[in-house]
């Protein structure tokens, strides 16, 4: 079939801000389907309001609109661009949701544009609960037994006649929002009443629950023709019960005999036909470990974070492929980009093993509930792909950048008792792997950790075989083969080192070195291109040759609040700088998620841990000509030390300069040679020293440890109870490194991006944040170009961060933070790009990471064109607004405070600064500029300045008294010290959808608009 000549624009809508339930996979589908559709000479708009992705780079669509994701936005930009077609089903639930509106309303009949790919007919029978119930009662294909409800008596009738416990799925919602297991009628009305609230429509599908079953996933392929082919079939070690972004997942399935595989194969394949899918599409189901029995859990009639974990553990570009099938071609036409001789109407097969673990904030926010269930929790996730299971997964574990004592015993950091045990296996968190080893070293059978987690038995052998494994490296004399075969089984030589109670050195000298093996979705059977490759210690040809002429790009791995897909933006411009200056670009990382770690992005792609065995490893093979480690945020900071001690050249600032910003007590004496003022403070090592510190300092304190990303474990602390409290965190959080104690300023926080060539600095320009000191950047809204800084204050900030660069030598690029107070204070520096490189460079024009990439492969700023100095700031204000998913968290900590919290970030561009920051609002705390006439619903009666300005403007004020108020708010304003998620008020806020503001300073700024 040919592809469809009858339309010339394509519009695109994309997902938005990453929140958790809807990441970075969105963006690579994204990212692949707009280059796919260029490919076929189609133009493409694309609308998205996430600044931080390559997807909204200038050169991934014709024409780009960052712009917020709401009906009367979308609906603006199709009538200015009269596009022939909409293509929804790259943008998430986001996307999805948009589609639905934009028909609802009338807006795709009125200007002709017609829908590509998977139809909303389609997208409503797969979404909607009870229609979707129906077509599977039609195509005889067991679901449980279950009834839509749209009010909660009709769900707790329900669960009294088919018995609990039930499951709670509410409609047109992602990620499991709002959803969950409901063991009895109190938890029933409470999820009940929350999935209600959270559904756009008010529905939700109670159903008999069958947590416990096996779960798998389908990840398919249709065209328009009707070819429908099995792309990967996915296996969860977790049950049924867990979310499947939450649960542990293996490819290819593991524990299916072939009756049993080929009978969900085929259901998921019918499923899709009735569906009449067009494009990729993600089938979900149980299978009764006991019997023949399998049930239909829900279809997601789109590309979805299975389809980029699907692409990356098969090399099959489900994204890529899928665009085209939109535009009619079909997959006998569409030739596999991976072997560039077949063509795409084949199903990948697999030599290998994958296993995907989430990664969870939970490091971060001790105070969140860490239990997992059917609601998404985890951030993001990493791979791991080796010969066998237990290889996957223990390089999936190391990937992980948990805990390093965790991560090399496998036991949790503290020995819990038998009770404490049971009670960790019954009801999982995200460390539920760790407490499986854990039952083993206590010696529990298979069959009682079975008993009470439901696990399959296979996987539990996997883990005994592991955990044998660790017991025989602890006893007797370590020799070449045990410690082969535990490397064969994933152990890294730290691993093994310390169960036999040697060194690393020692036990890398009795290992070979890895075989490199590539990703070819063929087995083998068909030459291949692709130049993706996995480690495996099992011997074998080393399909890996050295490319010559290389520069090796580290990646940021799994994406965490702190450290998000803003480092992939990067990492993918500095690769596409080293090849435009005639170098081969390799990328190390670890996420399937990612745009960096797509095959086609780099010359070549290792999908490893990031650590530094793997990584020297690596190294010794393709010995490039240096090593890039600015990009990859503190992740590859981290590894600067220990490859500059193997002999590494790290290209860019010296790892001398990055002591001098990372290392607290070299910090503060460069500063203070510079004569540089910064809060008054001092370092400490222990708590005996910071008890000592602080009262000198003066309360309240800043306390700060070194070399950690998102402000983690930093805190302000107003008294000696609270010191003890942080101190311990800090010292956890970087053991061994300095902790900064200093007096906390308050002020206006702003920053800037430098670029260097070790010799001159240019400043692209300065942010500055709506909120004062105190709270991270990261959560703070930046402002561009500053609206409330005087000339003097712009200079002293420039002259001040060109003094730093030029003293830490810095080749290619850092960020500087200030606080401007009585004076101006210097409070951070990261030796790196930072989350902010994205955003200036889609504001300013100027590719800040491709420049900062040519600087450190030996260019000047005069060769690039740049000044020296401050650019000048283009017309208009561009305002970058965080993004929270408190709704996912429960009893996540909601203020605002040093530690960053937010998962994502949106962007508001226009001609002026409220019209800026009224699109920045849209999509960041949904909500809009306050007006006279709002009600603000507060905890407490607010402080005497805020309660003059809202007056004066107008806005009502209300005291929360534990009832909702009777008219919707404007906003909920929290501000409780020690407010979680589930404090009545925030929890009021997050599940009537009313924004939710934590922080005085944030309204008090609005207000000020």
């Amino acid at each position: 079939m040919p592809k469809n000549q009858n339309i010339h624009t394509i519009a695109v809508i994309g997902s938005g801000p990453i929140i958790v339930g809807q990441a970075a996979e969105f963006d690579y589908s994204g990212s692949q389907a707009c280059l796919s559709l260029r490919e076929e000479g189609y133009r493409v708009v694309l609308i998205n309001s996430n600044p931080a992705t390559i997807m909204t780079d200038d050169d991934i669509a014709d024409k780009i609109y960052l712009e917020p994701l709401t009906l009367d936005s979308v609906s603006a930009i199709l009538e200015k661009e009269r596009p022939d077609a909409l293509l929804p089903t790259l943008g998430g639930q986001t996307g999805l949701n948009l589609a639905v509106a934009l028909d609802d309303a009338g807006v795709l009949a009125r200007l002709h544009i017609q829908l590509l790919g998977t139809g909303l007919a389609t997208i409503h029978q797969a979404e909607d609960r009870q229609e979707f119930k129906q077509l599977m009662e039609t195509l005889h294909q067991p679901v449980p037994e279950s009834l839509t409800v749209h009010d909660l008596p009709a769900a707790l009738q329900f669960a009294q006649r088919c018995g609990y416990p039930v499951i709670v799925r509410p409609a047109f919602t992602l990620g499991g929002t709002g959803g969950g297991i409901a063991h009895n009628e109190a938890e029933l009305k409470k999820i009940g009443q929350r999935g209600l609230e959270l559904s756009p429509n008010t529905e939700c599908l109670i159903e008999k629950s069958i947590a416990g079953y096996k779960e798998i996933e389908f990840e398919v392929m249709r065209d328009a023709a009707g070819t429908t082919i099995s792309v990967c079939c996915m296996e969860n070690l977790d049950p049924v019960g867990i979310h499947t972004g939450d649960s542990i997942v293996v490819a290819p399935n593991q524990t299916l005999d072939d009756p049993t595989f080929q009978r969900l194969r085929a259901a998921s394949l019918q499923i899709v036909s009735a569906l009449n899918i067009q494009g990729g599409c993600n089938v979900q189901l149980a299978q009764d470990p006991a019997s023949d029995q399998y049930y239909i859990i829900e279809v997601n009639p789109r590309v979805s974070r299975s389809s980029a974990l699907a692409s990356k553990a098969t090399g099959y570009p489900i994204a890529k492929i899928a665009a085209k099938i939109a535009v009619g071609l079909t997959l006998q036409e569409i030739q596999n980009p991976v072997t560039k001789t077949t063509f795409a109407a084949f199903e990948p097969t697999l030599d290998y093993v994958v296993a995907k673990l989430p990664r969870f904030p939970f490091d971060k926010f001790v105070t969140a509930d860490r239990h997992l269930g059917t609601q998404m929790k985890a951030t993001g996730e990493v791979m791991g792909i080796g010969t066998t299971l237990e290889e996957a997964l223990l390089k999936a574990v190391q990937s992980l950048e948990l805990d390093a004592q965790m991560q090399t015993t496998l036991l949790p950091k503290t020995t819990p008792s038998h009770a404490e045990l049971v009670a960790a296996l019954e009801h999982p968190t995200d460390l539920r792997l760790f407490y499986l080893f854990e039952a083993l070293h206590q010696g529990w059978s298979l069959e009682e950790i079975q008993a009470h987690t439901q696990i399959t038995l296979f996987f539990l052998h996997k883990l005994q075989h592991i955990w044998a494994t660790l017991v025989g490296l602890q006893t007797g004399t370590l020799t070449a083969a045990k410690a082969v075969a535990a490397n064969q089984l994933g152990f890294t030589a730290k691993m093994i080192a310390q169960a036999a109670d040697t060194t690393a050195e020692v036990v890398a000298a009795l290992l070979p070195a890895p075989v490199y093996k590539m990703v070819d979705t063929c087995a083998g059977e068909f030459a291949s291109q692709t130049p993706y490759f996995y480690a495996t210690a099992f011997p074998g040809e080393n399909e890996s040759q050295p490319l010559g002429n290389s520069i090796l790009v580290i990646g940021s791995g799994p994406i965490r609040i702190g450290q998000g897909v803003e480092f992939d933006y990067t990492t993918v411009h500095c690769v596409q700088a080293i090849q435009t200056a005639g170098y081969h670009a390799i990328i190390v990382n670890n996420n399937p998620e990612t745009v960096s770690t797509d095959f086609s992005i780099s010359d070549k792609l290792y999908f490893e841990p990031l650590t530094t065995e793997s990584v020297m490893q690596i190294i010794d093979l393709e010995q490039p000509l240096g090593v890039i480690v600015q990009f990859g945020g503190q992740t590859a900071i981290n590894l600067t030390k220990s490859l500059v001690a193997n002999g590494v050249k790290i290209l860019g600032t010296s790892l001398a300069g990055i002591n001098q910003t990372e290392d607290r007590h070299e910090f503060e004496a460069l500063l203070a040679q510079l004569h540089i003022n910064q809060p008054k403070g001092d370092t400490a090592m222990n708590l005996q020293e910071a008890r000592q510190i602080a009262p000198v300092v003066g309360y309240p304190v800043m306390v700060r440890p070194s070399f950690v990303l998102g402000g983690r474990a930093m805190a302000i602390v107003h008294n000696e109870a609270e010191l003890a409290e942080y101190v311990q965190k800090a010292i956890a959080a970087a053991p061994h490194q300095p902790i900064l104690i200093d007096h906390d300023v308050q002020g206006m926080e702003c920053e800037v991006d430098i670029l260097s060539d070790g010799q001159d600095v240019f400043i692209p320009g300065i942010m500055e944040h709506l909120e004062g000191a105190g709270v991270h950047s990261g959560d703070s809204i930046a402002i561009f170009p500053p609206q409330h800084l005087t000339a003097a204050q712009q200079d002293q900030i420039i002259a001040t961060a060109t003094a730093i660069g030029k003293a830490v030598h810095c080749v290619g690029m850092m960020n500087v933070q200030f606080i401007v107070a009585d004076q101006l204070y210097v409070i951070d520096v990261n030796p790196r790009a930072s989350r902010t490189v994205p955003f200036m460079s889609k504001v300013t024009g100027y590719h800040l990471a491709k420049l900062a990439t040519n600087l450190i492969l030996g260019k000047t700023l005069a060769d690039l064109q740049l000044p020296i100095g401050c650019a000048k700031a283009p017309a208009g204000v561009a305002i970058k607004a965080p993004v929270f998913s408190f709704t996912k968290l429960p009893g996540m900590a909601t203020g605002l405070a040093p530690e960053m919290k937010s998962t994502g970030e949106t962007i508001g561009l226009a001609a002026t600064y409220p019209q800026a920051m009224q699109k920045a609002l849209f999509d960041s705390y949904h909500c809009t500029l306050p007006q006279a006439g709002d009600i603000l619903v507060c905890s407490a009666e607010p402080a005497a300045p805020l309660k003059a300005q809202l007056t004066q403007a107008g806005i009502t004020i209300q005291v929360f008294a534990g009832t909702p108020p009777t008219a919707k708010p404007w906003a909920v304003l929290n501000l409780d010290a020690h407010q979680n998620t589930a404090s009545p008020l925030n929890y009021y806020a997050l599940s009537h959808q009313v924004p939710l503001f934590t922080s005085t300073a944030t309204i008090s700024g609005l207000l000020a608009v």
